[in-house]
């Protein structure tokens, strides 16, 4: 690669549409930058600034969904632990406390998968 080849050019489509946005991100912070004694890196900094931003706030809706994804899951649970109980029921029939608690024992091992 020559000097004079611009490096971006070796970069995927997806990549320079990336480059692109955070060049563009990095815009509102132009007087900030432009008062560094190193421009190029000041910029850099400044898309660290909003790639940290985007991150927190992602943290942050995930942290939203993350209590009712457990509640689903739970239910979820549930409702597996019944159906295995009621065919587990079905097949074995269980009559005594024996062939109960086998049957107990037995739903809890396929509740493991």
């Amino acid at each position: 690669m020559s000097k004079d080849e611009d490096w971006k050019s070796y970069l995927t489509e997806e990549d320079k549409k990336i480059l692109s946005y955070l060049l563009n991100v990095t815009r509102k912070y132009k007087y900030a930058y432009e008062q560094s004694s190193d421009v190029k890196i000041a910029q850099l900094w400044t898309a660290l600034i909003e790639i940290q931003k985007q991150l927190e706030q992602m943290n942050k809706l995930l942290g939203k969904l993350e209590e009712p994804f457990r509640a689903i899951i739970e239910v979820g649970e549930a409702e597996k632990r019944k159906t295995i109980e009621r065919l587990i029921s079905e097949i074995v029939k269980p009559t005594d406390e024996e062939t109960q608690e086998a049957t107990k024992k037995l739903v809890d091992s396929l509740m493991k998968f």
